[in-house]
């Protein structure tokens, strides 16, 4: 019986939490929308004039983007206006294709909506030359139901998407939220670091801006590669994250020959000026040779990592169970991408310009000990 209380406080308690987050964010939403209409009601009077002859401006605090539209009927343009704004949109209007080429040129808009059939200036016209001016900016062909085919051409010149009319509020604001969903997705996307899968030499001649994995190999989640021989043995190294993030080392301590050592604990030490880091070993196992080169010339480590700079060859002697631990093909890129972002976070071990070894090893390396093998 107590327990069934128990249970039953606790639905109400998230009902009841629930409900009072719904009301404050419609209530928080309303005032939104009536400051929207006020701003609306006012702005659509101000003369704009001076930067083009039809233009009328209407902008909203914090706006979600900034839109130009250009339509000769001045009774669509009304339309988005009103819709647009009150969905939380600044929106600049003109008439004229040569006044929005104007405007795109001194302005900074997300989104720049044209109609196809103007007089002066047509849509496609409008789609080149703004394309031209900024790539950066999107660009939506406005069509009537007889004009698909060369609204549909138009994206061959840049345009992204086109939207019919005579169009309902309700149809406008879904796809102007569906647009703004599809531009931060895209801007997200080429923000995240270019990441490539390439030969082992290759790493060598990869820019200093991208990052590169091995092709074939595996990896580990403290950034350790993993390819296996043809006589089943494994080959180990760094990979390009961990060479890119310490950018230095002067000394590699190598894991002792014979010597057996479990998945997670420590298998060699880098070691710098800039602080000593363990890395764990990827897999378990017996080791049989290191890479002796890297004792005189540990800058191999850094200059080839994938190729020249291999640590230690080990008789993995657990391969088939821990193997799935480890990744390879595109859930490496996405990892890759996101471990990169993770480093440069202000909280990061990079956060200063300089990176501290010691929060780099604990946030990204995760070896379980640090007694060298």
């Amino acid at each position: 019986m107590t327990a069934v209380l128990i249970l039953l406080m606790f639905v109400a308690f998230v009902g009841i939490d629930f409900l009072v987050r719904t009301t404050i964010r419609r209530a928080r939403e309303s005032r939104e929308r009536l400051a929207r209409e006020a701003v609306l009601n006012t702005a659509i009077r101000l003369d704009f004039t001076h930067e083009a002859k039809s233009l009328k401006r209407v902008e909203v605090p914090n706006p979600k983007a900034r839109i130009l539209a250009v339509d000769d009927e001045a009774v669509v343009l009304d339309s988005f206006r009103r819709i647009l704004v009150l969905e939380g949109f600044s929106v600049d209007t003109v008439e004229h294709g040569p006044e929005a080429l104007g405007l795109v040129q001194r302005h900074d808009y997300d989104f720049v909506f044209t109609d196809l059939k103007m007089p002066d200036m047509d849509g496609v016209e409008v789609v080149k030359a703004v394309k031209h001016l900024r790539p950066d900016v999107d660009v939506v062909v406005i069509t009537g139901y007889g004009s698909i085919e060369t609204a549909v051409e138009t994206l061959q010149h840049g345009a992204c998407e086109y939207v019919q009319k005579p169009f309902t509020a309700d149809e406008l604001g879904e796809f102007a939220k569906k647009l703004l969903i599809k531009r931060q997705a895209r801007i997200e996307s080429a923000r995240r670091p270019s990441v490539r899968v390439v030969s082992p030499e290759m790493a060598e001649v990869v820019p200093a801006t991208e990052f590169c994995v091995p092709g074939g190999a595996f990896l580990s989640t403290g950034h350790a590669w993993v390819r296996i021989e043809p006589e089943g043995q494994v080959r180990i190294g760094i990979d390009d994250f961990v060479r890119k993030a310490l950018g230095v080392v002067k000394e590699v301590v190598l894991p002792e020959r014979g010597k057996t050592v479990k998945q997670g604990e420590t298998l060699f030490t880098l070691k710098s000026a800039a602080g000593t880091v363990h890395v764990a070993s990827p897999l378990s196992g017996r080791i049989e040779h290191d890479n002796a080169g890297l004792k005189t010339d540990p800058g191999e480590l850094i200059h080839s990592p994938y190729d020249r700079g291999w640590v230690c060859l080990m008789t993995p002697s657990d391969l088939a169970s821990e193997l799935s631990s480890l990744k390879i093909g595109k859930p490496v890129i996405d990892w890759y991408q996101d471990e990169i972002v993770r480093l440069r976070t202000s909280d990061g071990p990079q956060a200063t310009g300089t990176l501290d070894w010691a929060a780099f090893e604990r946030q990204f390396l995760g070896a379980n000990d640090h007694v060298q093998a």
